[in-house]
């Protein structure tokens, strides 16, 4: 039986989010634009059906004020606390990050290009991805505290690259990128033309094979919510 996933598009706008989500991801997907004020079911309504949920990334940041955050806030703290495994990405990781008691800041400075990382300990999402690895980052706020809890599963110089705790796990970089999405947000910066240059300068064949072991991610995440058999958390006060 396929495995079902909730894919929670934070992404504004006309993206290649949906898109490049559902080329990775070898499931039953079903798209809810959150941005849009679309959400999934609850997760206790009879109307249920998801193995696991992945969040995209956002052009927003994660403690912006919108109705649609603060909504996606409390349904993904109910989907954690029923111990449905989660996959945040980019964004998705910084809001998971957030929602389960972490803290996220800006950095200041962005983070733009296939970039360096390495990962820490052994965890099943990141089985058969190599000790280090690249993958294209494209952001500037970064997780500053993990949940409480929750293990580092990989890092570069700019910060936490990935964490799990409980059933959820976020990944900082873009393991869904193609060359064409790369060369698009890094053209839709508005950051100096020398450092875009040097950013589609690093956007080579040799960078975008390089990145493909990043893309094991997703397929382990398929299998762990595939596989995985829920233990109900005690309600948080």
């Amino acid at each position: 039986m396929e495995t079902t996933l909730a894919v929670l598009d934070a992404s504004v706008g006309d993206t290649p989010a949906e898109a490049n989500l559902r080329r990775e991801l070898d499931a039953d997907v079903t798209v809810y634009e959150i941005s849009e004020g679309v959400f999934p079911p609850s997760v206790s309504a009879s109307d249920w059906q998801f193995d696991g949920v992945v969040i995209s990334g956002s052009q927003t940041s994660v403690y912006d004020d919108h109705d649609w955050i603060h909504e996606a806030t409390e349904w993904v703290r109910r989907v954690y606390e029923a111990d449905v495994p989660i996959l945040g990405i980019c964004w998705g990781h910084q809001f998971l990050a957030q929602a389960l008691g972490g803290r996220v800041v800006d950095m200041g400075a962005y983070e733009l290009g296939y970039e360096s990382i390495t990962r820490i300990g052994d965890d099943p999402l990141f089985d058969g991805v190599p000790a280090e690895f690249v993958s294209f980052e494209t952001h500037s706020d970064r997780i500053a505290e993990v949940p409480p809890g929750a293990a580092t599963l990989a890092r570069n110089e700019n910060g936490v690259q990935a964490f799990r705790v409980g059933s959820a796990y976020g990944v900082q970089f873009h393991p869904e990128y193609d060359r064409r999405t790369a060369e698009w947000v890094t053209d839709s910066k508005d950051l100096p033309d020398e450092r875009i240059r040097a950013v589609l300068d690093g956007i080579t064949d040799e960078a975008v094979e390089q990145s493909r072991a990043a893309k094991t991610v997703f397929d382990n995440f398929i299998d762990i919510a595939a596989t995985h058999q829920p233990v109900r958390r005690r309600p948080s006060r």
